[in-house]
């Protein structure tokens, strides 16, 4: 493509200075001998400050937001074609659609939203539907090869380059989460979603939004999105019914509940007769007057409204309710979610898992309640310069739902460790908890003080295999430490 064709509607290319161009990207670090670099206007640096790196590996031009310094550094950059374009980040996805072709590739995009279970649900629906592949937090491709991401939902550039070699891969469908983050940021905008799906909403991201409501209402895009064609609803969440009036009449809704509740204006999927087990669920799905047992690996209601959400995309996209409750039957647990590790005899079961919010964490604890014989144990801190308003709450649900709490550090980043363990454990008065800074030690104290019908569940990084101390990332996982330690 050449650089006057992509910015065509964004800014004049003279035909002197019009080249065809190979690569564009937002990261200075990956630019190559003809590529374009997009210099945005970041809340910290503007892109323009790495003129002088992209030029000397091969920029053919940079084009940039002349907001916050940047038509004055601009003054400054000499030997290669400068293009301004007024509020830049916001036309990055229509730039990128325009690069890579996106309305010639024929992908149906299933976009995956809610605070929690966006990953569960993507990773689920690319096991069970053949020739799917799926983009989230833990990293985009085909099911078993996954490559890493840096952002649950990659920039705009990145995200289309991705879709093109999927269309290249002979991939059909795409589950896609969409956070709240790419949202805002229009890192989703110029897609085509076929459908989304809606889990749930609870406290999380408020040091970005500010409050719940402009959570909310940001997430709400998504069941407005334009030509959209279904919307999958959990009905047993708390923002179902205001969901449900935002979405447009012309839009198919599909609603799953573990609590048989239905509504008027859409198709009902239901479990019953739902019994739990260490082996995983087992229920009856309802859908259409047809139902079929199902038989899942997994633990914990969530899974199970999880796994319903993944049930409805399929029915909604041809397949029969016995071919997916066929292929959920052999589903695999997502890694460092309610993911379980057993050790030798007279060891506990150990469980780690993500959550890392009060409403996630309310829901692991109250799951592995239903299951545990014996005592239940948690260890758990909460991230550094994040929203602080939830440490104190989280202490709260830790106290109330486990017969002994364990606080220690999580990814502190630029906080002192101390500080957040303060906030978290203010206003607690229980005999049952113990303050254990290092994480490993934590997890080491856990494990020793606990029974073979003990479950202790290690929560808040889950397959992270880093922690973040004053902005080093030090090699830790939660997961290789359990194994370690139940030998």
């Amino acid at each position: 493509m050449h650089l006057a064709e992509l910015l065509l509607g964004f800014a004049d290319v003279q035909a002197e200075t019009d080249v065809e161009i190979t690569q564009i990207s937002l990261d200075s670090r990956e630019i190559i001998q003809g590529g374009v670099f997009f210099a945005v206007a970041g809340a910290e640096q503007h892109g323009l400050c790495f003129a002088k790196q992209v030029q000397q590996q091969g920029a053919l031009a940079i084009v940039y937001d002349p907001a916050k310094q940047g038509e004055q550094l601009a003054q400054s950059i000499t030997g290669i074609a400068l293009y301004a374009v007024e509020e830049l980040a916001s036309k990055l996805a229509e730039i990128a659609a325009k690069f890579y072709a996106y309305s010639a590739i024929p992908l149906k995009l299933i976009g995956i939203t809610g605070t929690n279970g966006k990953t569960s649900c993507s990773q689920f629906l690319a096991q069970a539907l053949e020739h799917t592949a799926l983009i989230g937090t833990l990293g985009w491709g085909c099911y078993a090869s996954l490559h890493n991401t840096l952002n649950t939902t990659p920039d705009a550039f990145n995200l289309h380059k991705i879709l093109a070699q999927f269309v290249q891969q002979g991939i059909e469908n795409v589950a896609m989460e969409v956070s709240s983050h790419g949202l805002q940021q229009g890192r989703v905008n110029s897609l085509s979603f076929q459908g989304v799906v809606f889990n749930n909403l609870s406290r999380d991201h408020l040091d970005y939004h500010g409050n719940m409501e402009a959570y909310f209402q940001v997430k709400l895009r998504l069941m407005q999105w334009p030509a959209l064609q279904f919307v999958v609803l959990n009905l047993d969440d708390d923002y179902a019914g205001r969901v449900l009036q935002a979405v447009a009449e012309d839009v198919t809704v599909v609603t799953y509940s573990l609590q048989n509740k239905i509504d008027s204006r859409a198709e009902s999927l239901n479990a019953s007769n739902v019994q739990y087990s260490m082996a995983g669920i087992c229920c009856d799905v309802s859908w259409q007057g047809e139902q079929v047992s199902l038989s899942l690996p997994l633990l914990g209601d969530f899974n199970l409204q999880n796994s319903l959400a993944v049930i409805a995309v399929m029915l909604l996209m041809g397949k029969s309710l016995t071919e997916c409750c066929h292929a959920m039957n052999s589903i695999k647990a997502v890694i460092g979610r309610m993911e379980c590790f057993q050790g030798s005899v007279g060891k506990p079961l150990l469980v780690v898992d993500y959550a890392h919010t009060p409403d996630a964490l309310k829901q692991v604890l109250s799951t592995l309640r239903r299951h545990c014989e014996n005592n239940l144990s948690v260890v758990f801190g909460c991230g550094g310069d994040r929203d602080k308003g939830k440490r104190q709450e989280m202490g709260r649900i830790a106290a109330e739902l486990a017969d002994t709490v364990i606080v220690t550090d999580d990814n502190p980043r630029f906080e002192e460790p101390t500080d957040i363990i303060d906030d978290i454990i203010a206003g607690l008065m229980t005999d049952s908890l113990n303050v254990i800074n290092d994480r490993k030690s934590a997890i080491e104290y856990a494990i020793k003080h606990a029974a073979e019908q003990d479950i202790v569940l290690i929560a808040g990084k889950g397959h992270e295999d880093y922690q973040d101390l004053k902005g080093v990332k030090q090699p830790f996982s939660d997961r290789e430490i359990v194994q370690e330690l139940l030998v």
